[in-house]
């Protein structure tokens, strides 16, 4: 018995359309113990399975397939179509199945968007590669702040004690800097021809359409709190801190 997407009702109106899933849901993940129980997790039911989570478009080609008694995951069928469709990748049954999310323009122009895997039957959502890398940027950064702040509070308690101890009483004079303005020129020279060297920086890639970047910790907290000069704890990093083991279970 087929069962009814969600949203659905029963009263004559007509069903409410589901809304789409986010396109960052990397700190949960979806479990249905009861259907692992019934049915067996190989090629042929993990897309009836992924298809009861949260991560599923139910706008999807594949959902067009299954209401037309086709296989959701027949290609000779989906490369006829255009628009979102899901993908089985990579398959080690029955632990492992990694499910792409893309958007079908020609039988030969997909672009992949989202990437889903099954691992002993938990779905998660893989993190963004460049969510990756600037929260690893990112904790690298702030760590290194936070040793050079603490190497800077150390050497003024030094430098503090010394001063006691030589117990300096002469007025210390301003030392007024000498600027040699030829000098300044020849850097800034030496700067422009280099500029002029060296090309211009590639704008960086897009990102998959529909996405939406998550808003980082600075953002959230407004300009008055990055005038303030605050610490800022370092970025929560995809792997480490949301991990299989500390998303949110549905």
């Amino acid at each position: 018995m087929a069962t009814a997407p969600p949203g659905a009702n029963f009263e004559g109106a007509p069903p409410a359309a589901p809304s789409p899933p986010g396109t960052d849901m990397t700190g949960m993940c979806f479990r249905d113990q009861l259907w692992l129980n019934t049915y067996p997790l190989d090629r042929n039911m993990i897309f009836d399975y992924f298809a009861l989570s949260p991560f599923y478009d139910w706008t999807c080609n594949n959902e067009q397939l299954r209401m037309r008694s086709i296989h959701p995951l027949d290609i000779s069928q989906l490369s006829k179509m255009t628009g979102i469709e899901y993908m089985l990748s990579e398959v080690m049954e029955p632990h492992l199945f990694v499910i792409r999310k893309q958007k079908r323009d020609s039988p030969e122009k997909v672009t992949p968007m989202l990437t889903y895997y099954v691992l002993d039957g938990s779905i998660y959502q893989a993190p963004q590669l460049c969510n990756v890398f600037a929260a690893r940027i990112g904790r690298a950064l702030y760590y290194i702040q936070k040793a050079f702040t603490t190497a800077a509070s150390k050497l003024e308690k030094i430098g503090y004690v010394d001063a006691e101890n030589e117990g300096a009483t002469v007025d210390s004079k301003p030392v007024k800097e000498t600027i040699d303005l030829k000098e300044v020129k020849r850097v800034d020279l030496i700067l422009a021809s280099l500029q002029r060297k060296l090309p211009p920086a590639p704008p960086p890639p897009p990102f998959p359409e529909g996405y939406t970047p998550p808003q980082t910790v600075e953002a959230e907290k407004g300009p008055e709190a990055q005038q303030a000069g605050e610490a800022q704890p370092p970025p929560i990093d995809p792997i480490i801190d949301q991990g299989p083991a500390k998303r949110m279970k549905f």
